[in-house]
Protein backbone atom coordinates (compact mmCIF):
# COMPACT_ATOMS: atom_id res chain seq x y z
CA UNK A 1 0.00 0.00 0.00
CA UNK A 2 1.27 3.48 -0.80
CA UNK A 3 1.79 5.98 1.77
CA UNK A 4 -0.24 8.74 0.40
CA UNK A 5 1.90 11.75 2.19
CA UNK A 6 4.84 10.47 0.29
CA UNK A 7 3.50 11.46 -2.72
CA UNK A 8 3.90 14.33 -4.96
CA UNK A 9 3.07 16.93 -7.73
CA UNK A 10 4.59 18.13 -10.78
CA UNK A 11 3.03 20.56 -13.04
CA UNK A 12 4.24 21.13 -16.37
CA UNK A 13 3.25 23.36 -19.30
CA UNK A 14 4.23 21.99 -22.61
CA UNK A 15 1.78 22.96 -25.50
CA UNK A 16 -0.90 20.66 -26.31
CA UNK A 17 -1.99 18.46 -23.29
CA UNK A 18 -3.20 15.76 -25.27
CA UNK A 19 0.56 14.85 -26.51
CA UNK A 20 2.04 15.82 -22.52
CA UNK A 21 -0.15 13.04 -21.18
CA UNK A 22 1.33 9.78 -23.13
CA UNK A 23 5.15 10.48 -21.72
CA UNK A 24 4.37 10.52 -18.14
CA UNK A 25 1.79 7.99 -17.56
CA UNK A 26 4.17 5.08 -18.98
CA UNK A 27 6.55 5.86 -16.09
CA UNK A 28 7.25 3.71 -12.99
CA UNK A 29 6.29 5.79 -10.12
CA UNK A 30 3.69 7.56 -11.28
CA UNK A 31 0.64 7.49 -9.72
CA UNK A 32 -1.68 9.77 -12.38
CA UNK A 33 -1.55 12.07 -15.00
CA UNK A 34 -3.89 14.90 -15.13
CA UNK A 35 -4.47 17.14 -18.22
CA UNK A 36 -5.75 20.66 -17.25
CA UNK A 37 -5.07 24.28 -16.94
CA UNK A 38 -2.62 26.43 -15.01
CA UNK A 39 -1.33 29.94 -14.21
CA UNK A 40 -4.44 31.55 -15.19
CA UNK A 41 -6.60 34.11 -13.21
CA UNK A 42 -10.29 32.71 -14.42
CA UNK A 43 -11.58 30.07 -11.88
CA UNK A 44 -12.72 26.82 -13.30
CA UNK A 45 -12.09 28.10 -16.55
CA UNK A 46 -13.20 25.97 -19.98
CA UNK A 47 -11.38 24.51 -22.33
CA UNK A 48 -13.60 26.97 -24.80
CA UNK A 49 -12.57 30.23 -22.48
CA UNK A 50 -8.64 28.97 -22.64
CA UNK A 51 -8.84 28.73 -26.26
CA UNK A 52 -9.74 32.18 -26.85
CA UNK A 53 -5.52 33.03 -25.11
CA UNK A 54 -7.81 35.74 -23.09
CA UNK A 55 -7.45 33.50 -19.48
CA UNK A 56 -3.56 33.43 -18.85
CA UNK A 57 -3.77 30.23 -18.54
CA UNK A 58 -1.78 27.51 -20.19
CA UNK A 59 -2.54 23.71 -21.29
CA UNK A 60 -0.67 21.91 -18.39
CA UNK A 61 -0.43 18.38 -17.12
CA UNK A 62 -0.51 17.44 -13.59
CA UNK A 63 1.79 14.48 -12.32
CA UNK A 64 1.28 12.90 -9.18
CA UNK A 65 4.01 10.48 -8.04
CA UNK A 66 6.09 8.70 -5.59
CA UNK A 67 9.77 10.44 -5.36
CA UNK A 68 11.06 7.23 -4.38
CA UNK A 69 10.27 5.64 -7.77
CA UNK A 70 10.45 8.67 -9.97
CA UNK A 71 12.72 11.25 -8.95
CA UNK A 72 11.71 15.12 -10.27
CA UNK A 73 14.58 15.57 -12.36
CA UNK A 74 13.93 12.22 -14.45
CA UNK A 75 10.30 14.33 -15.10
CA UNK A 76 11.92 16.99 -15.98
CA UNK A 77 14.42 14.66 -18.44
CA UNK A 78 10.98 13.83 -19.64
CA UNK A 79 9.49 17.00 -20.48
CA UNK A 80 12.44 18.09 -21.64
CA UNK A 81 12.18 15.61 -24.83
CA UNK A 82 8.38 16.61 -25.56
CA UNK A 83 8.54 20.04 -26.51
CA UNK A 84 10.63 23.20 -28.08
CA UNK A 85 11.86 24.84 -25.05
CA UNK A 86 13.41 27.36 -27.35
CA UNK A 87 9.50 28.73 -28.40
CA UNK A 88 8.58 31.52 -26.67
CA UNK A 89 5.11 31.74 -28.51
CA UNK A 90 3.77 27.80 -28.31
CA UNK A 91 4.22 24.84 -29.23
CA UNK A 92 4.78 23.31 -33.21
CA UNK A 93 1.69 24.45 -34.99
CA UNK A 94 -0.48 25.76 -31.63
CA UNK A 95 0.35 29.31 -31.31
CA UNK A 96 -0.53 31.85 -28.38
CA UNK A 97 -0.67 31.89 -24.27
CA UNK A 98 -2.42 29.06 -23.45
CA UNK A 99 0.87 26.98 -25.25
CA UNK A 100 3.81 28.48 -23.99
CA UNK A 101 5.93 25.81 -21.62
CA UNK A 102 6.51 26.43 -18.21
CA UNK A 103 7.39 24.58 -15.14
CA UNK A 104 5.09 24.97 -12.17
CA UNK A 105 7.15 24.31 -8.94
CA UNK A 106 5.04 23.15 -5.84
CA UNK A 107 8.28 23.63 -3.72
CA UNK A 108 12.16 25.47 -3.11
CA UNK A 109 13.23 22.02 -4.23
CA UNK A 110 11.45 21.54 -7.09
CA UNK A 111 12.63 25.34 -8.16
CA UNK A 112 15.69 24.16 -7.51
CA UNK A 113 16.07 21.39 -9.41
CA UNK A 114 14.12 22.91 -11.96
CA UNK A 115 16.56 25.79 -12.68
CA UNK A 116 19.82 23.33 -12.56
CA UNK A 117 18.22 21.33 -14.82
CA UNK A 118 17.28 24.45 -17.42
CA UNK A 119 20.95 25.63 -17.11
CA UNK A 120 22.17 22.32 -18.20
CA UNK A 121 19.91 21.88 -21.27
CA UNK A 122 21.15 26.03 -22.03
CA UNK A 123 24.77 24.46 -21.50
CA UNK A 124 24.45 21.97 -23.64
CA UNK A 125 23.96 23.78 -26.95
CA UNK A 126 21.97 21.83 -27.81
CA UNK A 127 19.69 24.85 -29.67
CA UNK A 128 20.64 27.40 -30.83
CA UNK A 129 17.99 29.85 -29.68
CA UNK A 130 17.89 30.51 -25.87
CA UNK A 131 15.87 28.38 -23.56
CA UNK A 132 12.38 30.28 -22.83
CA UNK A 133 10.33 27.85 -20.68
CA UNK A 134 9.47 29.96 -17.65
CA UNK A 135 9.64 28.32 -14.40
CA UNK A 136 6.82 29.74 -12.30
CA UNK A 137 5.44 29.08 -8.68
CA UNK A 138 2.54 26.31 -9.19
CA UNK A 139 -0.80 27.83 -8.86
CA UNK A 140 -4.56 26.34 -8.88
CA UNK A 141 -4.88 23.76 -11.35
CA UNK A 142 -7.89 22.87 -12.99
CA UNK A 143 -8.40 19.71 -14.35
CA UNK A 144 -9.66 19.56 -17.90
CA UNK A 145 -13.05 17.98 -19.18
CA UNK A 146 -12.90 14.59 -19.31
CA UNK A 147 -13.18 13.94 -23.00
CA UNK A 148 -9.44 15.86 -22.93
CA UNK A 149 -8.33 12.93 -20.36
CA UNK A 150 -6.29 9.89 -21.74
CA UNK A 151 -7.10 11.13 -25.97
CA UNK A 152 -4.35 9.88 -27.24
CA UNK A 153 -5.85 6.48 -26.14
CA UNK A 154 -10.17 7.54 -26.59
CA UNK A 155 -8.88 9.53 -30.13
CA UNK A 156 -6.22 7.26 -31.56
CA UNK A 157 -6.32 8.25 -35.14
CA UNK A 158 -7.69 11.61 -34.49
CA UNK A 159 -4.19 12.07 -31.81
CA UNK A 160 -1.98 10.25 -34.00
CA UNK A 161 -2.41 12.60 -37.04
CA UNK A 162 -2.66 15.72 -34.70
CA UNK A 163 0.90 14.82 -33.27
CA UNK A 164 2.39 14.27 -36.37
CA UNK A 165 0.35 16.49 -38.53
CA UNK A 166 1.63 19.23 -35.80
CA UNK A 167 5.07 18.86 -36.45
CA UNK A 168 5.65 18.00 -33.00
CA UNK A 169 6.41 14.14 -33.65
CA UNK A 170 9.10 15.05 -35.85
CA UNK A 171 11.01 17.68 -34.15
CA UNK A 172 11.29 15.34 -31.20
CA UNK A 173 12.69 12.24 -33.55
CA UNK A 174 15.26 14.78 -35.05
CA UNK A 175 16.23 16.69 -31.64
CA UNK A 176 16.33 13.94 -29.10
CA UNK A 177 16.76 10.33 -30.74
CA UNK A 178 20.06 8.97 -30.89
CA UNK A 179 22.10 9.09 -34.33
Amino acid sequence: MINEQILEKATFAGGCFWCMEPAFKLIDGVKNAVVGYAGGTTKNPTYEEISRGDTGHREAIQIVFDPSKAHYAELLDIFWTQIDPTDPAGQFADRGDQYRTAIFYHNEDQKKIAEMSKAKLEASRKFKDSIATEILPACEFYPAEEYHQGYYQKNVSHYKAYRKGSGREEFIKKTWEEK
